[in-house]
Order: C-alpha cells, then sequence, then structure tokens
C-alpha cells in the first residue's frame, strides 16, 4: 500500500498544531510532516508536541537542516522521539536551503561531503556504535548514545541533485523528494539512488517519501499555479495537483508508479482551510489509493 500523508507547514502559526494534529489522528490520516524552515518553527519540538497530543499518528521532521545541528544533538534528539514514542516518529536530514545557512553563519563549502559525513556518523550513533571520526566537518571522539533506540530505526536524507542522490542511496535509509519532482523526476531519482546502493553494496529497502502540491476547493487551480510560480519552480514540469479526491489520488498512483513509496500532500501556503485539507487527504483522497 502506498503511505498517504500531510503536511502542517510552518507559515500557520505554532500554536494551531495540536488541534490540526489531533485531528489527522482522529481522522486517521497516516502521517503528518513538519518543516524546519527558517525562521519560523523548530523540527523536533514541534515534533515530539504532535507525538504527545496524538495515539496513533506518524510524525515526520522533513527535514533537518545538517549545518545548523552538530550531529551527537541530532541524534539525541532523535534518539528521544524514538524511544518516547516507538515506531511513530520519522527524522529525516539534509543540506538546507544555502540560502539561510548563509544567513546564520553556517554555510558549508561542501554541503554533499558535510550531509556524507553527517550521514554516517548519526546512522552508527542511532545504531548504538561508539563513534570516533575526524572528518572535514564531522569531528567525534568516542561519542555514544547512552539511551539508543531501538534497532531498525531509519534515517532518511532529502535530496534533489545527482551526487546527493547517489549519497542517500549509499549512506541514508531512504530519501524524501521535493514537491518540483514528477514522475519522471522520481523515476531518474530511484536511478540515481540505486547506483549509490549498488556503490555501497546495500540490499535493504530504501524508502522514497515525495512531497505533492495539491490544492482543491475553490480556486484550486489558481492557487497552485501561484504557489509553483512563488517556488521558482519549472510551471511547464508535470507536478502538483488540483481538483477532487480522484484527481489527487490520481496523482498520487502516477508518483506511486514510478517508485514512490509514501506521498506527502502539500497544501499551498495560503490554503484558506488546513482542517479542511486534512479532512479530505485522510476521508476522501486515501480510500482511492491502493
Amino acid at each position: 500500500m502506498t503511505g498517504l500523508g500531510a503536511v502542517f507547514r510552518p507559515q500557520l502559526p505554532p500554536e494551531r498544531l495540536r488541534d490540526l494534529a489531533r485531528l489527522a489522528d482522529d481522522a486517521g490520516l497516516e502521517e503528518l510532516w513538519l518543516w524546519e524552515d527558517c525562521f519560523l518553527e523548530g523540527g523536533v519540538s514541534a515534533a515530539a508536541a504532535a507525538l504527545a497530543w496524538t495515539e496513533r499518528l506518524r510524525v515526520g521532521v522533513g527535514l533537518l537542516p545538517v549545518p545548523l545541528r552538530n550531529v551527537a544533538v541530532t541524534a539525541m534528539e532523535a534518539a528521544t522521539l524514538h524511544r518516547l514514542f516507538p515506531g511513530r516518529a520519522v527524522v529525516a536530514v539534509g543540506h538546507g536551503v544555502q540560502d539561510w545557512m548563509e544567513q546564520v553563519g553556517a554555510r558549508a563549502e561542501s554541503p554533499v561531503t558535510l550531509l556524507r559525513e553527517y550521514l554516517l556518523a548519526l546512522r552508527a550513533l542511532l545504531g548504538g556504535e561508539t563513534v570516533t571520526t575526524q572528518g572535514r566537518y564531522v569531528k567525534l571522539d568516542g561519542v555514544a548514545l547512552d539511551w539508543p533506540p531501538a534497532p531498525g530505526v531509519t534515517v532518511l536524507a532529502g535530496a534533489t541533485g545527482p551526487r546527493s542522490l547517489r549519497l542517500s542511496g549509499e549512506a541514508a535509509d531512504g530519501t524524501i523528494l521535493t514537491a518540483a519532482t514528477g514522475p519522471d523526476g522520481v523515476r531518474r531519482a530511484r536511478r540515481l539512488i540505486d547506483e549509490g546502493r549498488e556503490a555501497a553494496g546495500r540490499t535493504d529497502p530504501h524508502q522514497v517519501v515525495v512531497y505533492l502540491h495539491t490544492a482543491t476547493g475553490p480556486d484550486a487551480a489558481a492557487r497552485l499555479r501561484a504557489e509553483i510560480a512563488a517556488g521558482g519552480e519549472d510551471p511547464a514540469q508535470e507536478h502538483g495537483v488540483a481538483g477532487d479526491a480522484g484527481a489527487v489520488a490520481k496523482a498520487v498512483q502516477r508518483l506511486a508508479d514510478a517508485g514512490a513509496d509514501t506521498v506527502v500532500l502539500q497544501p499551498t501556503a495560503d490554503e484558506p482551510d488546513p482542517e479542511g485539507f486534512l479532512r479530505f487527504a485522510a476521508t476522501e483522497v486515501r480510500p482511492l489509493v491502493p
């Protein structure tokens, strides 16, 4: 079965998260995803709250920018979430928006090198290992978690470019693709991820999560076009969907057929009814997605 989720966009104030997370949980939505966009809301704090307020909802943070966080801190935070809420937390890391990283004085000269070192160290720490490494960016001396999570915790990486996608296949357990990714982009990403997996000799499962620009209700098409234009994306590229549940389900299925394991519906920043959007995803779209 294709996984289905929705995004709580950080353009909404944090105090709205409680009601929306509970609504998603009660409506039967499988996953709620949060963003740590500068300078809106913290990903880990929001995820912990959403998990505490709900009973079965999986909560993903997609993603934590690695230049902002020492890898030991991320490992501690992720391990705590996984131990407090077994099987319900999903943590992804990535380069972050480079302009924002520059703005806070954290931009790395080689983002791919940083992400490689970070992923290797993070997965080792969450696996209960004692890590000593002296990389270009990641430096640890005999670091181990006192409270590692149960075995089998997955670490996802956000990736877009070829080098990052190959790296994700090599060093992460899954990949998050942006909403600018259409079905052809998912197929391309899968090929590059598999190249990295083959180079690393990996045969374990690799989850691909794809965001999908989604608009429904009045003025859906206009809002979707404005969202894509505001993001500087190519409006001619096949991505995003505006319409009723049937249209959205078909768009989800096209991504699944291309290789997505989970599709996360991403409402427009000006979505007029966030509560209605979550109900729409859970009660109207989900039954149409096999």
